[in-house]
């Protein structure tokens, strides 16, 4: 690889990692090219961007990143090194442990998510339970509607009389 390649490569790896707030790194190695391109199929699907990286141009790449601190993520960058860049939080866990129960890998490196990082592949089950912003948003409104929703099904089932509404709160306190 030559010099401009190695520039051009840090670039694009860098304009990755400031665009993407979630990203894996995996360890994909003695994949067979079959099960490297099954892989990278599911990842397409799941519209996951899945690639094979150099370490060390993805350690100067993280380096250039404004803004991020991926600290320990460094440390696990040995040996082959796939990324797996997505908007879920959890889709690249779910999608790995699908993949290993009929492959031994991809096995978890390290995980950045929103300014948390995971290492380890003994991350993975909590990785998978994570919820996105859009479900915990969901959770929040659902708990903030549920006091007004019983208040209005007092009012409605008691007829809207005075003497109703109380009867109804006397009988759920």
């Amino acid at each position: 690889m030559t010099r401009e390649e190695k520039s051009k490569y840090i670039e694009e790896l860098t304009a990755d990692l400031s665009a993407s707030n979630v990203f894996y790194l995996t360890d994909t190695a003695e994949l067979t090219v079959e099960s490297v391109n099954s892989l990278r199929r599911k990842c397409f699907h799941a519209n996951i961007r899945m690639r094979v990286v150099k370490n060390a141009l993805l350690e100067k790449a993280m380096d250039r990143v404004e803004g991020k601190d991926f600290g320990t993520l460094k440390d696990v960058l040995k040996g082959a090194t796939s990324i797996m860049l997505s908007e879920s939080s959890s889709a690249p866990a779910k999608l790995i442990k699908d993949f290993r129960k009929k492959n031994p890998k991809p096995l978890l490196k390290g995980a950045y998510i929103d300014e948390a990082i995971f290492i380890g592949d003994d991350q993975l089950d909590t990785l998978e339970s994570l919820k996105s912003k859009e479900e915990l948003l969901g959770d929040i409104i659902g708990l903030l509607q549920s006091p007004v929703q019983n208040v209005l099904s007092g009012l409605q089932s008691a007829g809207g009389s005075l003497a109703g509404i109380l009867k109804t709160l006397e009988e759920r306190a």
